[in-house]
């Protein structure tokens, strides 16, 4: 019976034969991107591909693509994500000390001046906070899909919308509303419901974020995005916080007044 020509030996061990030149060019050529998803494809027909594709491999690249532009160990990130999440921590313990001591009230001999001293405070914690922002998108790189003039246009929309939001929140609450005064007894006759909290809850918050959505992408900073999806999310647990103690103390405002009448 005759035999084959590879007879005698197994398949595949047969003498080494060098690649073609062009053929060794493209092996080396290869870029990552391209061997992960030929890692993941290869072998597999068009209709039971994504079934084997090692997604834990695709995340790693996600994963890879995002620190190609945010790196968080970076001090100014750092500095930037401390202040976001201290500042509305420091306001709400200390105006829920206050509540329920009164010992700024004394300690500064009126309950008004202890609230324009604690709104100072708050002031120049969003300043430093703001800062660290911008600091920390300056310190990173740009998104080159960002860097056009429709996102900047964009972003200056949300940065107007956020600044007739935080203005105008301003002006129907007065400092002491805005700065937590209703933790100090200095109460409204009842709660504000005019423009823009006829449009929207808790307005100043979200005219923060928009200010804070606006700069970023005005700056094509994919740091800054993350950042502001940070200050959304504190804003978010804080109002889980503040807006039940804030309808407690107007609601035990009114069954005093329903006494007295």
């Amino acid at each position: 019976m005759p035999r084959g020509p590879f007879s005698g030996r197994a398949a595949g061990r047969g003498p080494h034969v060098a690649p073609p030149e062009g053929a060794r060019v493209m092996e080396e050529n290869t870029s990552p991107t391209t061997a992960l998803i030929s890692s993941s494809v290869a072998g597999h027909d068009c209709c039971g591909g994504f079934g084997n594709i090692d997604f834990r491999q695709a995340d790693l690249f996600v994963m890879s693509w995002l620190l190609g532009y945010v790196d968080p160990t970076e001090p100014s990130f750092v500095a930037a994500v401390i202040t976001i999440v201290f500042n509305p921590l420091f306001w709400n313990v200390v105006a829920r000390w206050e509540q329920r001591t009164r010992k700024l009230s004394r300690a500064f001999g009126s309950p008004h001046l202890a609230c324009y001293s604690l709104g100072l405070c708050i002031l120049l914690l969003n300043i430093l906070r703001s800062h660290c922002f911008t600091q920390a998108m300056m310190s990173q790189p740009k998104m080159e899909g960002l860097d056009n003039h429709t996102t900047y246009f964009l972003g200056l929309a949300f940065l107007g919308w956020g600044f007739v939001f935080v203005l105008s929140s301003f002006y129907a609450l007065g400092f002491t509303g805005t700065f937590l005064g209703d933790y100090f007894g200095i109460l409204k006759e009842s709660r504000v419901t005019t423009f823009p909290f006829s449009v929207l809850d808790n307005p100043m918050y979200w005219g923060s974020t928009a200010n804070y959505l606006g700069w970023a992408l005005m700056h094509a900073s994919p740091t800054g995005l993350l950042l502001t999806v940070l200050v959304a999310i504190v804003y978010v647990v804080a109002l889980l916080y503040e807006e039940p103690f804030t309808a407690e103390i107007y609601r035990q405002k009114a069954t005093r007044l329903h006494k007295r009448s």
